[in-house]
This record gives structure tokens, C-alpha cells and sequence, in this order.
């Protein structure tokens, strides 16, 4: 059954909230008829979409298979370890917690599990890519733990390697945290595992963004490195949206309580067989050569706009996300990001390194999955200079979007 005749055929929504049933079916059209361009979004697959609309949203779980506190588990505890298992097969990890909430949810967990209040982390700045849960001052961890934030260097806008081994033998730190969601390029994770390792350090790989990568062999896995991985089930991997820890053995204990009952009770157990059918998805060839697809357009894209006048960081990219400054077209991030809207290209800002400008950042895992390829992602590129440097109209821009996501149907049929 497709996701269109779910909400328009079965019309159950339509007959009891035609209110909301307008937006959902709204909210579909969007997304077929603009291009999601978000380094953060992907097309969930219709059986991902199944398991989270089915009657396991219905049961309270809380706890662990063969140990809740709810009656009636049964059944979902055969859905929960089929998604544990299918994750440690699919990652190579002695261990896996499927039930955060989300890629936050999966990072508090991970510091409860290691640290206490008022530890050092080393983990990157926020303005050269770290995420809030880095040591942002608006988020618990920057109230919580002392952040020391590592950079890039000025000119290649690669990591400073010389600047977080120094870093990290004056602070002594209890975690060092690697991981970006803004950083196109690979991360060495041997590097940040040899210098947790001189200074005593826990180390935590936050790969919420390349970890669909890693599933299908298109990126280098942290799991061999880091003491903890967390990551998200959706951006590439291409599940719903929720959290995933990967730990070795000696830690399964200590992460399974940080997460339950320290950070979070009931699991949403609908999501947890979400995540299931979209780890078994991800163990298909089919899935790998998705992976590498992704990253082949994404090398495309990325060339395409620097041609085009664009100012790419890194000079191009080895994953699904590309940062760029627009300010060479003579705009700046944000009227940039509402030009391309207007005109059906939907992407984010992001900070860029040693300044105060904001940039746009791309992600190619969504076109991917509607079958877009090369030729494609070259036109995209071309068709977003053009849009900000006035050579197409919002008009004709949005007319070619319209055309291209004709052609490359989220949902077809």
C-alpha cells in the first residue's frame, strides 16, 4: 500500500479530522513537489512508515525484554531484540540500546553513563560544527559540563589535529566527544582514539549523520574506536526519527540505565520496530549501493556549485553534506536559504569557521532515494547558482523543480 492511498484512499483521517488531514496530505505534497535538500532528512521507506502508524504505538514497555513493568510485553519484546540484533549485525557492535528518543536523547544518555556534573569534554565548537549537545550554553550540557571546544584549521577547514591532542593534554578532559553536523568530510577516529587514550579519556563518537554511511560501507565506522557511538535511525539511514547508542560489552550495563530509567521511561515501541524494519532494509545490498550513490551525487553537487562561484568548505566532500558560503554570489546565508525556497529548493544555514557568517548547508540523501543520480544533482547545482544570482526567475526555478520531482516521486504509484 502506498503512502498516498494510505491517506487518501483508506480516508479514516479525512472522516474524523479533515483538518488535520489537510495538512498531512499538505505536508506530502510539499515533500513531492520540492526538492529536500537537508543534509538532516530522508525519505522513510512505506513499510518504515507502517510500523510506526501500527498498534505498537498502542503499549507501554518500560524497561527491557523479559524485564518491564507493564503486563502485555510479549510481543514487543520480540520486536525490541529483533531491532537490538539487527543493529549489532548490521554495525559489528557487542551491544546496541534502541529505545533514545532521539539523537540528543542518545547523547545525554551517553554522558550519564560516563560523566558527572562538572567534567571536562572536549568535543568540537559549536560555531565550526558542533551540535548543541557539544556544550552549547542553551543545552544541559553546557550547564551541566565543561566544555572546552576544539576547531578546524583556518585555511583547509579540516580538524586541527595539533590543536585537540593540545587541547586535550591541558585539560585532561573525562570525554572527548568527536562527531559534526556540519563537517563534510571523514573522520579519523583512530587520531581522537589515540589521544583519549594518552590522556584517559572516555571517548563518544557522535555520528548521527554519517552512520547510514557507515550501514552501507560508503564511510568509516566509529564503532571499533569509541568507548560509545550515538547516532540517529533517520538522515541517511533512512529509518524514523529516533536515537540508537552502540557500546562495547563492559558498558551495555551502564548505558542501558542511563537511558532507562536516568533519561527517559516508556520506550515508544512503535518507533523501536520503525528502527527494525529499517536496519534490516540497511543490511541489503540494495542499501550499499544507495550508500555509495548518495555520496557519488554528493561529490557532484558539491563540484558543481564550487564551479558555479560558490565558496565549498574543505573544497568538496566525502559524505552526503555539503557546507557552502553563498557570499561570493553576492548574498548571504540566510536571504540565500529564502530565495532557494522560494523557488522549491529546501535547505539549511549553518555557522561557518572563523567568522560570523552563516552559510548553507546540503545534504544529498533524499534525492538520492528518489532515484536521482549525476546529471541531476549537476542541474540542482547550476539551477541554485542561477537562483541566487538572479539569472532565474523564482517562477521558472520552481516550475523545473516541479518538473524534476515529477520525474523522481518520493512515493510512487
Amino acid at each position: 500500500m502506498s503512502v498516498t492511498h494510505t491517506l487518501v484512499e483508506a480516508d479514516v483521517l479525512r472522516g474524523q479530522d479533515p483538518e488535520l488531514a489537510d495538512i498531512l496530505l499538505g505536508e506530502l505534497a510539499r515533500q513531492s513537489t520540492t526538492l529536500q535538500l537537508s543534509a538532516a532528512e530522508n525519505y522513510a521507506s512505506p513499510a518504515v512508515l507502517a510500523a510506526l502508524g501500527s498498534p505498537l504505538a498502542n503499549k507501554y514497555a518500560e524497561g527491557y525484554p523479559g524485564a518491564r513493568y507493564h503486563g502485555g510485553c510479549e510481543l514487543v519484546d520480540i520486536a525490541e531484540r529483533l531491532a537490538v540484533d539487527r543493529a549489532r549485525a548490521l554495525f559489528g557492535a557487542a551491544h546496541a540500546n534502541v529505545q533514545p528518543h532521539s539523537g540528543s536523547s542518545a547523547v545525554l544518555a551517553a554522558y550519564a553513563a560516563l560523566l558527572r556534573p562538572g567534567d571536562t569534554v572536549l568535543a568540537l565548537g559549536l560555531s565550526y560544527g558542533g551540535h548543541l549537545t557539544h556544550g552549547s550554553p542553551a543545552n544541559f550540557s553546557g550547564r551541566w559540563f565543561d566544555f572546552v571546544g576544539y576547531g578546524v584549521d583556518a585555511e583547509t577547514g579540516l580538524i586541527d589535529r595539533d590543536q585537540v591532542r593540545a587541547l586535550a593534554r591541558s585539560h585532561r578532559p573525562k570525554a572527548i566527544v568527536c562527531g559534526s553536523i556540519a563537517y563534510p568530510r571523514h573522520l579519523d577516529y583512530a587520531f581522537f582514539r589515540e589521544v583519549a587514550d594518552e590522556v584517559g579519556a572516555y571517548l563518544i563518537a557522535d555520528a548521527a549523520h554519517p552512520i547510514g554511511l557507515v550501514a552501507g560501507g560508503a564511510a568509516p565506522s566509529p564503532v571499533p574506536y569509541a568507548d560509545v557511538v550515538c547516532a540517529t535511525t533517520h538522515k541517511v539511514l533512512r529509518g524514523p526519527r529516533g536515537g540508537m547508542i552502540l557500546c562495547g560489552a563492559e558498558l551495555a550495563g551502564r548505558v542501558d540505565r542511563a537511558v532507562f530509567p536516568f533519561t527517559q521511561a516508556g520506550a515508544q515501541m512503535n518507533a523501536v520496530a520503525a528502527k527494525a524494519v529499517a536496519f534490516g532494509e540497511a543490511a541489503t545490498p540494495a542499501f550499499a549501493a544507495y550508500a555509495r550513490q548518495v555520496v557519488a551525487n554528493a561529490r557532484v553537487l558539491a563540484a558543481r556549485l564550487a564551479a558555479e562561484g560558490l565558496a565549498v568548505t574543505t573544497g568538496g566532500t566525502d559524505t552526503h553534506l555539503i557546507t557552502a558560503d553563498p557570499a561570493p554570489l553576492g548574498v548571504d546565508g540566510r536571504t540565500a536559504r529564502g530565495r532557494l525556497a522560494a523557488a522549491g529548493l529546501v535547505l539549511d544555514c549553518c555557522a561557518l569557521p572563523h567568522g560570523d557568517a552563516r552559510g548553507l548547508r546540503l545534504g544529498t540523501a533524499a534525492v538520492t532515494t528518489q532515484g536521482m543520480r549525476e546529471a541531476e544533482l549537476d542541474r540542482i547545482g547550476a539551477l541554485l547558482a542561477e537562483v541566487l544570482r538572479g539569472a532565474a526567475d523564482t517562477v521558472g526555478a520552481r516550475a523545473e523543480v516541479r518538473e524534476l520531482t515529477g520525474r523522481f516521486p518520493p512515493y510512487p504509484g
